[in-house]
């Protein structure tokens, strides 16, 4: 990913159905197959908790996972950071290192 590019330019779900990324749970778990593949889920993901989106599915969780996540993880005040740093330590641990190994960019 260049400087000039946001992590939403390289998602998969673009041409997704709004019913099952914003829908019933059928469709929901549509979605979430949807992200298993994406390039950028974990910054989609750091995106919707960092921001506390409320509907939808993000980064391969639905508002229930999330809401549950941001529950049980009370104290994390950035989840950009919590995860990029989880990336990169899981990808140190693995030794491999990943064809788009980006750090994922400060929130603004």
């Amino acid at each position: 990913m260049t400087t000039d590019e946001h992590w939403s330019d390289h998602a998969a779900c673009p041409d997704a159905d709004p019913e099952e990324l914003f829908g019933d749970r059928t469709g929901q778990n549509k979605s979430k197959m949807i992200c298993f593949g994406c390039p950028v889920r974990t910054e989609c993901l750091a995106h919707a908790l960092d921001s506390r989106i409320e509907h939808g599915v993000w980064g391969g969780m639905t508002e229930r996972e999330r809401r549950a996540l941001l529950r049980r993880r009370s104290t994390v005040t950035s989840w950009w950071r919590l995860l990029d740093t989880a990336r990169q330590e899981h990808q140190a641990h693995t030794g491999r290192v990943a064809a788009s190994d980006v750090r994922l960019p400060e929130a603004s």
